[in-house]
């Protein structure tokens, strides 16, 4: 132990001259998926741009929630400790250990293999308290009343789904039972995979942040079920290569059930299946598209240069557009 404190003593003094402590009062909730491997924190603030500061999360390492009287450091050195192996628990006690704030401090880690830790100080602001359970705490300071944190565990126990839609349960039950005292300004939502690849893009699955909005939940489910829509649309994408269309029209169905207002994902996957075989379906897409906006029958014209459509094929969906 005494060497982890000296390493965090190493780590914390060059840390200082990056982060500043900052006042983030807020409710927020680190939990993990026990099925997936997936781990995730979510956050929401009277506080403009909350997603910089409290939510800290890497694939294959664990999830940090830094917050009330915060020191950020919390949260790229508490990743630093469990990336090194050490538990949650043994992470948040060695910063703890040399923290002179602590009291001030409400901190939640929870490491990938699901070990929860969590510490809300004497003198954070009332009301605050966290509940912490398998694979997830729940935290809060500043609240209107002590009813938010009991919310948020009751949530995330009680919703099912993914990961993220627990998560955002949890925030919603928070808000629900009165939530922070001075109101709603920032959200922000991380979820990384149980397991790192080094693709970023694979080993972070949800990255969403609303900075500033009377309204930031609402806000961030909505780009929350965007992001769900772009995820079928790319496992459509796959199955059109494998020429599974069938499977490819089930996650075209999901994507644009979630996102029926973007008209770029019909675009994209007529195109796929078009050249995949599927012409029929493909320019009764096309056709619906060209009718309600130009733009797409113009597209068409781009594509061949870029050797995403054989210009032999140009004409062919051109025809079912509109009349010059």
């Amino acid at each position: 132990m005494k060497q982890l404190v000296l390493i965090v003593s190493f780590l914390r003094f060059f840390s200082c001259f990056c982060f500043a402590e900052m006042p983030v009062h807020t409710y927020s909730i680190v939990g993990r998926d026990p099925d997936t491997g997936e781990m995730g924190v979510a956050v929401q603030s009277h506080y403009f741009t909350v997603g910089p500061v409290v939510p800290w999360a890497e694939a294959g390492v664990g999830v940090v929630a830094t917050q009330s009287l915060v020191d950020v450091s919390y949260g790229p050195l508490g990743l630093e400790l469990m990336r090194e192996g050490k538990t949650s628990q043994e992470a948040l006690q060695a910063l703890l250990s040399i923290d002179k704030g602590k009291d001030g401090r409400q901190v939640a880690m929870i490491d990938v293999k699901g070990n929860v830790a969590v510490h809300t100080g004497p003198k954070s602001i009332a009301a605050a308290g966290h509940q912490s359970g398998t694979n997830y705490s729940a935290q809060a300071n500043l609240m209107a009343n002590s009813n938010v944190w009991p919310a948020m565990a009751k949530a995330f126990e009680n919703t099912k789904g993914e990961l993220a839609d627990r998560l955002l349960a949890a925030l919603d039950a928070a808000q629900e039972a009165g939530g922070d005292i001075r109101g709603q300004q920032s959200a922000a939502m991380i979820v990384v995979s149980g397991k790192k690849t080094g693709n970023f893009f694979t080993d972070r699955t949800v990255d969403l942040r609303v900075d500033d909005n009377p309204h930031p939940l609402q806000e961030l489910r909505r780009l929350l079920n965007i992001q769900k829509a772009y995820r079928h649309l790319s496992k459509s994408d796959e199955f059109i290569e494998k020429k599974d269309l069938a499977s490819a029209k089930k996650e075209y169905d999901a994507a644009i059930a979630l996102y029926p207002e973007n008209d770029e994902l019909p675009f994209w996957y007529a195109l796929g299946i078009y050249q995949a075989g599927d012409q029929k379906d493909a320019l009764e897409i096309f056709r619906k598209l060209f009718a309600k906006d130009r733009v797409w029958y113009d597209l068409i014209d781009r594509l061949p240069a870029s050797g995403l459509l054989p210009e032999s094929e140009v004409t062919k969906i051109k025809a079912v557009g509109p009349a010059k």
